[in-house]
């Protein structure tokens, strides 16, 4: 359940599940942002099997849905597509460490699939919604399923950072001191907090304001576009009295606690489970990366990135877009004159966390590196 915390967006204090990040392809119906429109069209031409393609793949520990992806398609996005499901088990789409993986066809088609021990025969029959030759019981833990991409590289930012509107922070609790007249303070200290709405026995997160996304508008005046805040700490609430309440600091996140950080409910964070391809029509187009985290420079592979598309103008965790590097403005030998070359695209990045505004993408390939201006495109995919 959500509830509203002066402007802000709330979600139940139950913690990060960590199990919902061992999802490789949860595609049931109780995923919000799942929908079944992502299908191939019957006119769309199939995704392309790579030339060295396996006809069999044994999954490894430490694979990752994207490698194993990318080592049957060229373009690894169009995964679901290929994918035979089982409807007749709870979770039809994990896929575990040492399960076999068949390359099959239907109707022309490529179909992979976990092979049961009947083979193609078998992963056609239970995709098509017939029942399995032989039932079988399987129990496994979570966390050994295929996650989408490594949970390390993006672990920062999926739980422990934010971006909300400059207004939404109106009026919310701030930390006004510690004991000893401590400056900062980390895990195992007590903090003061002053502001209405924080309750005895809850548990909050201590923020730290980072720098706003400035952009400029189409009449070339600035606006704040959002304001990111970074977890420092989480904190459990044990004493309140008027509108200072008492915080003991229970963990600490890279950063010491100070006088002025913000204090916030804690929330649920969710990986996207699957690689969900785009239409030009899905989201606004235009968009750009704005930002390198953890970086002044550039972006590679594994980086993480934001760019100002968000919420309102249609992302939704998963999305996958090519990036495009602005091409180079040469003078023609002949005529003299400036022409700018073509757009190249070096990268492939995938939203994981979007807000309003804006959304923190993880660069999943790249060929150069990435600088903040490059624009970001839904891929192509009728060639794919």
């Amino acid at each position: 359940m959500k509830k509203v915390f002066n402007g802000i967006v709330n979600f139940r204090a139950t913690g990060f599940k960590k199990q919902v990040l061992a999802v490789a392809l949860c595609l049931s119906a109780s995923v919000a942002y799942i929908d079944s429109t992502v299908a191939a069209s019957p006119n769309q031409n199939p995704p392309s099997l790579k030339a060295n393609a396996p006809q069999v793949y044994v999954v490894k520990r430490g694979d990752t849905l994207w490698d194993i992806s990318g080592k049957f398609l060229s373009s690894p996005w169009r995964w679901k597509e290929i994918w035979a499901s089982n409807p007749h088990v709870k979770n039809p789409h994990w896929i575990y460490p040492g399960d076999k993986l068949l390359m099959c066809t239907l109707d022309g088609r490529p179909l992979i699939g976990v092979d049961e021990g009947d083979g193609c025969d078998g992963i056609i029959r239970r995709h098509q919604g017939g029942t399995s030759l032989k039932p079988q019981v399987r129990v496994e833990s979570l966390n050994n399923s295929i996650s989408v991409i490594p949970l390390q590289h993006i672990k920062q930012w999926l739980e422990h950072s934010i971006v909300v509107s400059p207004e939404s922070l109106t009026n919310i609790p701030y930390i006004l001191g510690a004991t000893d007249n401590r400056v900062i303070t980390g895990a195992g200290q007590t903090v003061y907090a002053r502001g209405n709405g924080l309750v005895v026995g809850q548990r909050y997160g201590v923020y730290r304001q980072a720098d706003p996304y400035m952009f400029v508008d189409a009449k070339g005046k600035k606006y704040n576009a959002g304001l990111e805040l970074v977890e420092v700490a989480s904190a459990l609430a044990v004493a309140g009295e008027n509108d200072i309440a008492t915080l003991e600091l229970t963990d600490s996140y890279n950063a010491e606690v100070r006088r002025g950080d913000y204090v916030l409910p804690q929330y649920e964070n969710d990986l996207p489970s699957l690689f969900y391809p785009t239409t030009t029509n899905e989201v606004t187009s235009g968009g750009k990366v704005v930002r390198v985290q953890g970086s002044i420079g550039t972006a590679a592979q594994h980086s993480v990135v934001t760019v100002d598309r968000g919420r309102l103008q249609g992302t939704k965790p998963g999305q996958v877009f090519s990036v495009y590097q602005q091409g180079e403005v040469v003078r023609d030998p002949k005529t003299k004159e400036a022409i700018k070359l073509p757009n190249q695209q070096i990268a492939t990045l995938m939203i994981f966390k979007s807000f309003d505004q804006l959304s923190y993408a993880y660069v999943l390939e790249s060929a150069l590196p990435i600088k903040v201006g490059a624009e970001i495109q839904p891929p192509a995919m009728s060639n794919n």
